[in-house]
């Protein structure tokens, strides 16, 4: 349980690679995936780091927009160049690029604010979903598959997912309905910064919020000639939450269409906090003779 907390660790330590230039750029690794490419959630959990470096510490993100340009390559490691695009009174603006031989695979804005009081609201977390502890776990799910994103998703992610009403690697049981939702925590303890929180919680948005789309249309993730890319990513934090203790995404997707599917997600703390609003749109593309 450790080596996939150690790793998420590692690529969200950047190294300062701008500071004799007195520019903000920096420099992070790319964790190993199955098939090659970087994992979305890693590069936007990264680039919200390297802009929350160059920020007051009184200044926490609030919201981020990010677009996926180009696959990232996991054999690189990855430079972020941070722009300062405003600081002021209470809120700071910066744009993140990230970078793989010289061009740019993710280009993010985010934006930092003091914290302060003011009107308070949330919609409920959804009643009488089952408790995380009687959910089969990913490894529980794929024990009996013998491939190599099968191994990494049972046994090197550093979150525990586990779906309700059921995962859809392998099958869609069940209604084919546009919603779900995962619980979801660290494999293991955290440290207590509260800014990696945050960027952690970015690295988790990614996975599953394009499963409701294929939900809906009987998909698993094994269906022959798949193919699932995220396009952009929002993402909304509107309160502090540990990414190691239990955390609820209610998922739903609104609309799919021309090859793409729109997802929304809510993130709440086991005790009902919201603590996060999430959207993606993402390219799902299917063989052309699946039946909807």
């Amino acid at each position: 349980m450790d080596k996939p907390i150690e790793a998420l660790l590692a690529a969200l330590d950047l190294t300062d690679t701008g500071a004799r230039t007195s520019e903000d750029i920096f420099t992070g690794p790319s964790q190993w995936m199955p098939q090659g490419r970087v994992f979305g959630g890693q590069v936007l959990a990264q680039s919200l780091v390297a802009a929350m470096r160059t920020v007051p510490d009184d200044r926490h993100v609030h919201s981020m927009h990010g677009y996926f340009l180009r696959p990232g390559d996991v054999n690189q490691n990855i430079t972020f160049s941070v722009d300062r695009i405003h600081d002021g009174r209470s809120f700071s603006t910066r744009r993140t690029q990230a970078y793989q031989d010289g061009v740019p695979i993710l280009s993010m804005i985010a934006s930092f604010q003091d914290d302060d009081e003011g009107l308070e609201h949330q919609i409920e977390m959804p009643a009488d979903l089952p408790d995380p502890e009687s959910l089969p776990t990913a490894a529980d799910s794929l024990s009996q598959v013998d491939h190599s994103i099968a191994r990494y998703w049972a046994t090197e992610r550093p979150f525990d997912i586990r779906h309700v009403p059921s995962p859809i690697y392998l099958s869609v049981d069940g209604e084919h309905t546009a919603k779900q939702a995962v619980w979801m925590k660290t494999l293991g303890p955290m440290p207590d910064d509260p800014d990696l929180h945050r960027a952690a919680l970015a690295y988790a948005s990614d996975y599953s919020i394009m499963e409701p789309v294929m939900r809906r249309h009987g998909i698993a993730w094994i269906e022959r000639g798949l193919k699932v890319a995220s396009l952009d990513h929002a993402m909304w934090w509107h309160r502090f939450g540990r990414v190691d203790e239990w955390m609820l995404y209610v998922q739903d997707s609104p609309s799919a269409q021309g090859g793409r599917g729109l997802a929304t997600g809510s993130i709440y703390s086991r005790s009902g906090i919201l603590l996060a609003s999430v959207a993606q749109e993402g390219m799902v593309r299917v063989p052309s003779n699946k039946e909807a």
